[in-house]
């Protein structure tokens, strides 16, 4: 069988002096899927744009501030994802200067700058906890991975560097 995902991309926004990350907390709507939950930015790429377009595009529909550096981070297959089970493909970036001043809040829930150290305490997809180090860390090579998740949980990761 084919495998056709959903593509799409998640960015994580860095401060100028790169200690803090600037996340949503998706507390605007009960119904959302990831309500409660912290996370980076980003979404569904439309069919006429490029990964880094579309993340171009997320981050100034979301944040309200435009891209000057960004580096893709890695891919990952989440098979199972999805609300009803569908499977996407992420493109992860990690943007290292931008323009503007970021939003308070977005129609998903509120914005906020906080420390990376302090990233693994909050109310994460359990699955974030494998790859977000990777996002952050010094190593220059992008990752390639895979997270099957089943009832919203990861049941496994697994990934290559290149």
């Amino acid at each position: 069988m084919p495998y056709t995902p959903i593509i799409g991309t998640l960015g994580y926004v860095m401060s100028p002096d790169r200690q803090r990350v600037l996340l949503i907390h998706r507390n605007a709507r009960p119904d959302d899927a990831h309500y409660g939950k912290y996370n980076g930015l980003g979404g569904k790429m439309d069919r006429d744009e490029d990964v880094a377009a579309c993340m171009r595009r997320e981050i100034r529909e979301e944040a309200g501030i435009e891209c000057v550096e960004m580096v893709l981070r890695g891919t990952i297959s989440w098979p199972g994802f999805g609300k009803h089970g569908e499977d996407w493909l992420g493109f992860v970036f990690r943007i290292d200067r931008f323009e503007g001043t970021p939003l308070e809040r977005n129609p998903e829930g509120s914005l906020s700058w906080v420390p990376v150290v302090d990233v693994p305490k909050l109310n994460l997809w359990d699955g974030d906890r494998h790859f977000l180090p990777l996002v952050f860390d010094g190593d220059s090579r992008p990752f390639h991975g895979v997270m099957p998740y089943a009832g919203g949980h990861a049941v496994s990761w697994s990934f290559t560097r290149l």
